[in-house]
C-alpha cells in the first residue's frame, strides 16, 4: 500500500485547557514532522464559530506553515465558497504561492448549501450489505444534518460571514470563475476582462471536496479535477460520492483519469488499549459538533468519561465512533487499506485529533513507519 499517498487533514484543534496560540504552534510542528515522515500533503479545514477549533481561515494558516515548511504540499481542505468571491479566493492563494511557488493546493468547498448525505441515496457501483461492503469495510446507516440547517448558531454564522444582502454564487459558476482567473481568460457578461495579480497564473493544484454523490462530485467532474471524498464527515456517503464523481468526469488539461483522496479519522497508539484510551474523547467532541453547538474543546479521558450519555448522544455520534480507526499500528493500516479498496481511492487523507500533541504527532509517526512496510 506505500504506492498510496497518505495526506494530513488538520482542523487545528484546541485541546482543553490550552489556546487557540498552542493548537496554531501545535499544528507547525505537526506539519514541519509531517514533512519529515513523507506524507504528501497538509490541508487544513476551514470551522467557524468553534470554541475547540483554530483553523478559521486556511490561506492564513497555510502561509504561516509554508514559511516553516520547504517540500510538502500545503493546502485547504476546503475553502468555504459559501461566503467568498472567486477573486479573492484566486488574489488570496495567489499571494501564498508568490513566494512558495508549486506547493499549494487549493481545496474548494461548499457551505450554506444541503448537508453531507442529503435524503435520497444515489446507486453505487459497490454492493453494502448489513452496513459492510463485499471487503468489510463498514458503511452505517445515513445521518441525518437537517437539524444543524435550523440550528441559531449556524444561522449566526451565516450572518457573520456574509455581507448583509449577500446572495452566494452558484457553486458551479463559482468554480468555472475560479479557473478562468487563474487561467488569465475571465470575461464578464458584458465582455470586461478581470486579471487577478497575484493568482492568475498561479500553480495551484486544484480539488473539488464533497460528502455525496451531489453538486460538488458533478462540479469536480465535469471540470476534470481532483476529487476529496469525505469518509470521516459522512461515512455512509462515502461510496456514492467516489461513484458520482467518476460517473460525471470528463478528461481535461488536469487529468485524463478519475483521481479521488479518501478521508478517515484515526488514532495510532503502540498498542489497541492504548490507542482506544486516547480517541475517548472524541465521542464527545463529536456529540458537539453534531448537536450544533460548535465544536468543543478536545476534552481529555476523564473529562469524556464523565459525561453521561443519552441515547439521544449516542444517535449523533454512533455513525462516527464506529467508523473512526483506532489501534496498533497494523490494525489501522489494515483499515486504512480496506477502506482504499473499497473506495478506489488513489490517496488517503489521515485525520487525527488527540487531547495531548505528542500523542497526536506519535500516531502520525507510527503510521507513517506501518505503511512504508506495506
Amino acid at each position: 500500500m506505500s504506492d498510496i499517498p497518505l495526506g494530513v487533514l488538520d482542523l487545528v484543534p484546541i485541546s482543553s485547557g490550552s489556546t487557540a496560540a498552542d493548537a496554531l504552534r501545535n499544528s507547525v510542528d505537526l506539519a514541519r514532522r509531517a514533512e519529515r515522515l513523507g506524507y504528501a500533503r497538509y490541508w487544513f479545514a476551514e470551522h467557524h464559530l468553534n470554541p475547540g477549533v483554530a483553523g478559521t481561515s486556511p490561506a492564513v494558516v497555510l502561509a504561516l506553515t509554508a514559511s516553516a515548511t520547504s517540500t510538502i504540499r500545503l493546502g485547504s481542505g476546503a475553502v468555504q465558497l459559501g461566503h467568498r468571491t472567486a477573486l479573492s479566493t484566486v488574489e488570496e492563494f495567489g499571494l501564498i504561492d508568490a513566494l512558495h511557488p508549486g506547493r499549494l493546493d487549493l481545496g474548494l468547498g461548499r457551505s450554506g448549501g444541503a448537508p453531507p448525505g442529503g435524503p435520497a441515496a444515489r446507486p453505487t457501483t459497490t454492493p453494502v450489505v448489513d452496513g459492510r461492503t463485499p471487503n468489510g469495510l463498514r458503511i452505517p446507516p445515513r445521518f441525518s444534518f437537517a437539524h444543524l440547517l435550523g440550528s441559531p448558531r449556524v444561522a449566526l454564522q451565516r450572518t457573520l460571514l456574509q455581507q448583509p444582502n449577500a446572495a452566494s454564487q452558484d457553486y458551479g459558476e463559482q468554480i468555472d470563475d475560479i479557473l478562468a482567473l487563474l487561467a488569465g481568460t475571465y470575461r464578464s457578461a458584458d465582455g470586461v476582462e478581470a486579471h487577478a495579480v497575484p493568482g492568475e497564473g498561479a500553480d495551484l493544484e486544484l480539488w473539488i471536496l464533497g460528502s455525496s454523490g451531489g453538486v460538488s462530485a458533478e462540479v469536480a467532474g465535469r471540470n476534470g479535477l481532483r476529487f476529496a471524498a469525505n469518509y470521516h464527515v459522512s461515512p455512509a456517503t462515502v461510496l456514492e460520492a467516489a461513484d458520482g464523481y467518476r460517473a460525471a468526469f470528463q478528461p481535461s488539461d488536469v487529468l485524463d483519469k478519475p483521481y479521488v483522496s479518501v478521508s478517515a479519522d484515526v488514532v495510532v497508539a503502540d498498542d489497541d488499549e492504548t490507542a482506544r484510551e486516547l480517541a475517548t474523547g472524541y465521542g464527545l467532541w463529536v456529540r458537539s459538533i453534531r448537536n450544533a453547538e460548535g465544536a468543543v474543546p478536545f476534552p481529555t479521558p476523564d473529562e469524556a468519561r464523565a459525561h453521561v450519555w443519552s441515547d439521544v448522544d449516542r444517535a449523533l455520534v454512533q455513525d462516527r465512533l464506529d467508523t473512526q480507526f483506532v489501534g496498533s499500528p497494523g490494525r489501522v493500516a489494515d483499515q486504512l487499506a480496506q477502506l482504499q479498496e473499497a473506495t478506489g481511492a488513489d490517496e488517503l487523507l489521515i485525520t487525527t485529533i488527540t487531547h495531548d500533541h505528542a500523542d497526536r504527532v506519535r500516531s502520525y509517526e507510527l503510521l507513517a513507519e506501518e505503511w512504508r512496510t506495506r
